[in-house]
């Protein structure tokens, strides 16, 4: 058994530095890789490795700009690394060689690890998507979104069906609906210290869920290029949201235009290929739509999903913020809808936004159940103490 430090352990540090150095001579490790290990080390000098021409882009020179040398670097990396390494290299692919033209290719589809970026980059792409790519793409946007779904869909209707529950708490509830909390508290004079228990006079419990609809969301999601993985997650949630009978959920997509995609949630494949990713922003105009929608402001909770780079006008922004918010509107301002957290975003118009009593804040996939629950019960939002 080799000592601790010996030479075995030694090695390995070699190893793991001349993978981190590269295979530049300059390295300085004298370290040779062979088999698997000069296999990865391939991969990760075609895309990292330093430029071979004057011309060149880093990396273009191993990897090459044909799909087929393409496909077959995304297979051997999906052979030698984990799924979330390889989703960090496919990105890194497409930043630092342009290659995002090349997910046009059928075969580069198949072979790329699908995730939430990449249904981004294929949503951006749509417009330029010919036929033979268009059912591949949708194949593989599916899956990624059925996956999200499995994840979040469970979590979100608990907390939302018990928010709606406690949001319309009756005083003479079945014995499984009471929520002994609040009667206990309620009836605490009514203590009887010789039998050391409360008497429950009056009973305080949840309301079931009606079958009617008892809220209204209304989604408001930048589809600006910077916001593609919100765009991904909210139309999901707003899947689940509309599938949920005690709501009413509406989805507004806004660029420069605002576009309605209310009647598509019943699939959010197809809404996603309804979005336009990129383009100018004018929340004013979407907040004015979303507004005009409105029947029920007591009732309606108002989600905008924005980095709040505002391209109309800022001031009425704000004002319609305060109209809606006087009128009873729960408004929550997302600055993100993504496990990355806050991108840049205007410091300016959120602070007016605070102002307002609407702090903006980034949101994970995960938290946005209970940001949703705290929004239709009106109670404080769960804001992250990095917002």
């Amino acid at each position: 058994m080799e000592p601790s430090g010996g030479p075995a352990r030694a090695d390995e540090r070699l190893r793991r530095w001349r993978l981190v150095l590269g295979s530049d001579a300059a390295d300085g490790t004298g370290y040779g890789l062979t088999g698997r290990d000069a296999a990865m080390d391939g991969a990760l000098t075609a895309l990292y490795g330093k430029p071979h021409g004057k011309g060149d882009t880093a990396g273009r020179a191993g990897l090459g700009a044909s799909a087929p040398s393409v496909a077959r670097w995304l297979g051997d990396i999906r052979t030698y690394f984990p799924a979330s390494v390889v989703q960090v290299m496919q990105r890194d692919a497409m930043d630092r060689l342009g290659l995002s033209a090349l997910l046009l290719e059928p075969e580069m589809l198949e072979a790329v690890e699908a995730d939430v970026h990449l249904v981004g980059t294929l949503l951006s792409l749509n417009k330029a998507m010919p036929e033979t790519t268009r059912e591949t793409a949708r194949a593989v946007v599916r899956k990624v979104v059925e996956d999200l779904e499995k994840r979040l869909a469970a979590r979100t209707r608990t907390a939302l069906t018990g928010a709606l529950d406690r949001s319309a708490r009756v005083h003479r509830p079945r014995h499984h609906d009471i929520d002994w909390n609040r009667t206990i508290a309620a009836n605490l004079k009514h203590y009887l210290p010789e039998h050391r228990t409360v008497v429950p006079e009056r009973l305080i419990g949840y309301g079931r869920a009606s079958r009617s609809v008892q809220k209204e969301v209304v989604l408001c999601i930048d589809q600006s290029g910077s916001m593609a993985a919100s765009v991904v997650y909210a139309s999901v949630f707003g899947a689940v949201l509309a599938s949920m009978r005690s709501l009413a959920t509406r989805l507004v997509v806004f660029d420069t235009a605002v576009v309605d995609l209310t009647d598509q949630l019943d699939d959010p494949v197809d809404l996603l290929f309804g979005t336009r990713l990129g383009g100018g922003t004018d929340i004013n105009r979407a907040l004015a739509y979303c507004q005009s929608r409105i029947t029920r402001p007591a009732d309606t909770v108002v989600v905008l999903i924005s980095d709040l780079y505002e391209g109309g006008i800022r001031d009425e922004m704000l004002k319609r913020v305060a109209a809606m918010k006087a009128s009873g509107v729960q408004f929550v301002a997302l600055l993100a809808l993504s496990d990355e957290g806050a991108p840049a975003y205007d410091r300016e118009h959120a602070a007016g936004l605070a102002a307002l009593g609407a702090p903006a804040f980034a949101c994970t996939p995960d938290l946005f159940p209970e940001v949703m629950a705290a929004a239709l019960e009106k109670r404080a939002l769960p804001v992250p103490e990095t917002a």
